[in-house]
């Protein structure tokens, strides 16, 4: 009998156990319960940071900042997301990701008013610094809670999380533009904060009393290669290779969330600035981006399917820089729009695929590590792009959006490359020790 008969599926810790006491099973509704919270906890996130942005310009004339300045400003937003990331991760390690999930949705929302409040930039970039703790830590806690539901469900649907985030900022981008003209900015962000904190509440019960799967901690996996290794196949090269792949998937979400970052902080200035639209157009440019975005979500499960998810990423990039140059350097409002439609289009399933690969590959570590990375675009991009646009103009400053998505889509292409490596490896490794 072979080792792998001896062992069995149920004792591999580093995949879901099938049929075990605390998984329910497959057959199971994939709409369970747990899965529909954590749908509602991305939809909130999504409507919080939209029902932000749309009030970045009044906010930004609140407190007389000129593009360099806030651009600073917001890159405190970006330091308390990267800050808290490792933190949060070790502590969705010790706890759980679904009750710091609670918490971090809880703190993000008691933080949306605060800069409704600020009357210099020095308080507007402190204030954004534990709004950004919120939204990195729910960010991280979020999606290794949904990594583990994606092993627990077994279908591939990482995605369909996210494309609730992008409904939730589409659904905040809508009422927060409606809301632009009849109340002020603090009645505005202090309403988007009663309704955050009610639907972590309600969803944060379900998703706290829902059968949790069984995540895969470091211990359990470090367990897991010294059995590989005491069978024979040597440890050492597959954890090279698989930190290498967290390396480049985390890098592809820093491409991919400078080019995030970028149009959400500067997607309705570029349009009332450079473009001369109104604040309710503007803030319909934002929308159509995260319609497009939330549609390509809505489509990622099967388009990965289809496509394969390298192809799918690759072909992303590629869409979103192109988006992005005719978004950046149109001379009109409706073409513009079209741009950033192409750029959520492309944009799409990227994070969300480097993501539950980077989970896939090394756990819930794999996860903070990855997001950290990936938000450091957004840490590095307000800066950029705020000092590029006073150098040379914001829109040619945004057109490093397209250098980025390109580097995005090029990047699965090592990772494919590097994982069929490890696989080669593997197999030829088992079949030298006699398995």
């Amino acid at each position: 009998m072979s080792l792998r008969n001896k062992i069995g599926p149920r004792t591999r810790p580093d995949q879901p156990a099938p049929q075990s006491r605390s998984t329910p099973p497959a057959a199971d509704s994939p709409w369970r319960p747990a899965r529909v919270a954590l749908t509602a906890f991305f939809a909130i996130d999504g409507f919080l940071f939209a029902a932000w942005v749309v009030r970045i310009p009044d906010v930004r004339s609140q407190v007389s900042a000129s593009h360099s300045t806030l651009g600073l400003a917001l890159l405190c937003l970006s330091i308390g997301a990267v800050l808290t990331m490792p933190l949060i991760g070790r502590l969705c390690l010790r706890y759980g990701s679904r009750p710091v999930t609670v918490g971090s949705l809880a703190l993000l929302s008691l933080a949306v008013p605060l800069p409704a409040h600020a009357h210099s930039v020095t308080a507007l970039g402190g204030v954004l610094l534990l709004f950004g703790a919120g939204y990195g830590g729910a960010n991280v806690a979020m999606n290794s809670a949904a990594v583990d539901l994606v092993a627990q469900l077994r279908r591939p649907v990482m995605p369909s999380f996210h494309a609730g985030y992008s409904f939730g900022g589409l659904v905040g981008t809508g009422v927060s533009g409606l809301l632009a003209g009849p109340l002020s900015t603090a009645w505005a962000l202090a309403l988007s904060a009663a309704l955050g904190v009610a639907v972590t509440a309600g969803a944060g019960v379900v998703l706290l009393r829902s059968p949790a799967a069984t995540a895969v901690t470091p211990a359990r996996a470090n367990r897991a290669a010294e059995r590989s290794e005491d069978a024979g196949a040597g440890s050492g090269p597959v954890r090279a290779h698989t930190r290498l792949l967290v390396l480049l998937l985390g890098l592809t979400a820093l491409c991919t969330a400078y080019g995030e970052g970028a149009i959400a902080d500067w997607t309705t200035l570029h349009l009332t600035d450079d473009v001369h639209a109104s604040s309710v157009v503007a803030a319909t440019g934002y929308g159509a981006y995260a319609f497009a975005m939330a549609g390509g979500r809505v489509g990622g499960t099967w388009l990965s399917i289809r496509l394969g998810q390298t192809r799918l990423m690759l072909f992303g990039g590629l869409t979103a820089g192109v988006g992005m140059l005719i978004a950046a350097l149109a001379p009109a409002v409706p073409v513009a729009i079209c741009g950033f439609v192409l750029v959520g289009l492309g944009l799409a399933n990227l994070f969300p695929l480097a993501i539950a690969r980077a989970g896939a590959a090394g756990g819930p570590q794999g996860v903070a590590f990855a997001s950290s990375l990936g938000y450091g675009g957004m840490l590095i991009g307000p800066v950029v792009i705020g000092f590029l646009a006073d150098a040379a103009g914001l829109p040619l400053a945004l057109t490093t959006v397209t250098v980025t998505a390109t580097v995005a889509a090029l990047l699965p292409l090592a990772v494919g490359r590097r994982g069929r490596e490890q696989r080669t490896a593997g197999d030829g490794q088992r079949m030298s020790g006699g398995g």
